[in-house]
C-alpha cells in the first residue's frame, strides 16, 4: 500500500507546483480525491491514453505485487494499482467513533450509452461504486443539479455547486465524481478561553488581526535547519490521522521553503523517525479555506493530453472510441477550530533535524505556512494546503 501513497504524494507535489504559478494566496485540495477519480478513468483507458494517466499520477512507479496479480478485467495491464486503491478506500472508510471520514465515488453516465459490463464490475470492485443513468441528452441542467446534490449529501453539505452552470451539456456522456469529507477532533483540544486576537503577517509589511488558538503540550516536532523551518504534528483523536504543519522561521520564508521542497523531502521531514516528542508553545490560527480548481489545463500541462482531445482512447469503458473527458473539477474545504478540523473535497471528471527534548519550543503560526492532513497507517495525504492570507 505504501507505493500507492508515495505515488499520491509525488502527484500531490507536482500539482502543488502548478498551483503555485497562479497568484492565489491560499491553496487547498485533496490529492487522494483527484487520484481516485482519475483511477476510475484509468480503469477504462487504453494504450497511450492509459500511459499518460499512469505517468502523471506516478502509477507507472507503483510496483507489481505478484501475489495479488489480478485476473480481473484490465487490471493486469495497470499493475495492481486498482487493488491498492481497493485496500486504501476500505481502510479509509472504516467506521470509527474517533472521527468522520468518508470517501465516495460515483459515475454518472448518459442513459443511451452502453458501458461494458466488465468495466462496471471492475468499478464496483475496486472503487466501491456504480454507474447511475442520467439523461444528459435531454435534461442536462437537471442532471447537473442531481450530481451536485449527490456531492453535497456526501460532504455534509460543505461542497456545494461542484459543477457550475454550463459545465454539463446535451453532448456530455460521462461524469465521474469523487467526494471526500473529514471531521475530526484534536487529541488535545484547544481551550476556547485561551484563543486571543493576534497579528498574522501575510508579508513583512502588512498584518491582519485573526483569532489565534493557543496550547502548551507535547507534540512531535523537528527543526529543519537546512531549509530554515520547523515541522509539527498535531494528532486527531485516536491518532489515526494528524495535521502536519510546516512553518518557515522567517515571516517571508515560505517561498524559499516551497522552492526547496520535494516529495521525497516532505516524506523524510515529516516521518516519525525525524521528529521528537517535545513540549511546545503552539499558536495556531482559527481558519477556514475553500478553493475551486478546473484541472483540465493543469493535467494537460502535466502530460495528460490525449484524455481531453480526439486522441482519447477510453474504449475500456464502452468497447469503442469516441468518449472524451471535457473537464476535471475539484473543490475543497477546510475549517480548523479549537475542537478540531472539518474538511471536504470533491472532484468531478466530465466527459465528452531534531531538537533537544529538554527545551520548550515556540511554534507560532503568525505568518504563512503549509499544512496537510495525513492518514498515518497508510501514510496517505488526504488534504494539502497553504495558508497565507486570512
Amino acid at each position: 500500500m505504501n507505493s500507492l501513497s508515495e505515488a499520491n504524494t509525488k502527484f500531490m507535489f507536482n500539482l502543488f507546483q502548478q498551483f503555485r504559478k497562479s497568484k492565489k494566496n491560499n491553496i487547498f485540495y485533496s490529492p487522494i480525491s483527484i487520484t481516485s477519480a482519475l483511477g476510475m478513468v484509468l480503469l477504462g483507458a487504453e494504450d497511450n491514453t492509459a500511459q499518460q494517466i499512469k505517468k502523471v499520477l506516478h502509477f507507472d512507479q507503483v510496483t507489481e505485487n505478484t501475489t495479488e496479480k489480478a485476473a480481473t478485467y484490465h487490471v493486469d495491464r495497470s499493475g495492481n494499482v486498482h487493488h491498492q486503491f481497493q485496500k486504501l478506500l476500505t481502510e479509509l472508510n472504516k467506521s470509527t467513533d474517533a472521527y468522520e471520514l468518508k470517501i465516495a465515488n460515483k459515475l454518472f453516465g448518459e442513459k443511451t450509452y452502453q458501458f461494458l459490463q466488465e468495466y462496471l464490475d471492475a468499478i464496483k470492485k475496486f472503487y466501491q461504486t456504480s454507474v447511475e443513468s442520467v439523461d444528459f441528452a435531454n435534461a442536462p441542467e437537471e442532471s447537473r443539479k442531481k450530481i451536485n446534490s449527490w456531492v453535497e449529501s456526501q460532504t455534509n453539505e460543505k461542497i456545494k455547486n461542484l459543477l457550475p452552470e454550463g459545465t454539463i451539456g446535451s453532448n456530455t456522456t460521462l461524469v465521474l465524481v469523487n467526494a471526500i469529507y473529514f471531521k475530526g477532533q484534536w487529541e488535545k483540544k484547544f481551550n476556547k478561553e485561551d484563543t486571543k486576537e493576534e497579528k498574522f503577517w501575510p508579508n513583512k509589511n502588512t498584518y491582519k488581526s485573526i483569532q489565534m488558538m493557543r496550547q502548551y503540550t507535547s507534540f512531535h516536532f523537528a527543526s529543519l535547519e537546512d531549509v530554515q523551518a520547523r515541522v509539527l504534528e498535531i494528532p486527531y483523536k485516536g491518532k489515526d490521522l494528524s495535521m502536519i504543519v510546516l512553518l518557515p522561521n522567517e515571516i517571508d520564508g515560505l517561498q524559499k521553503l516551497e522552492e526547496k521542497l520535494t516529495a521525497e523531502k516532505l516524506m523524510e521531514w515529516t516521518s516519525l523517525h525525524n521528529m521528537r516528542e517535545t513540549p511546545v508553545h503552539l499558536h495556531l490560527p482559527r481558519f477556514k479555506v475553500e478553493e475551486s480548481y478546473d484541472l483540465k489545463g493543469t493535467l494537460s500541462t502535466m502530460g495528460m493530453v490525449d484524455t481531453f482531445n480526439g486522441d482519447a482512447d477510453l474504449s475500456g469503458m464502452t468497447g469503442s472510441r469516441g468518449l472524451v473527458l471535457s473537464g476535471v473539477l475539484h473543490k475543497a474545504f477546510v475549517e480548523v477550530t479549537e475542537e478540531g478540523a472539518e474538511a471536504a473535497a470533491a472532484t468531478a471528471v466530465v466527459g465528452i533535524g531534531s531538537s533537544s527534548p529538554s527545551t520548550n519550543e515556540e511554534f507560532h503560526c503568525n505568518h504563512p505556512f503549509l499544512f496537510f492532513i495525513r492518514q498515518n497507517k497508510t501514510n496517505s495525504i488526504l488534504f494539502y494546503g497553504r495558508f497565507s492570507s486570512p
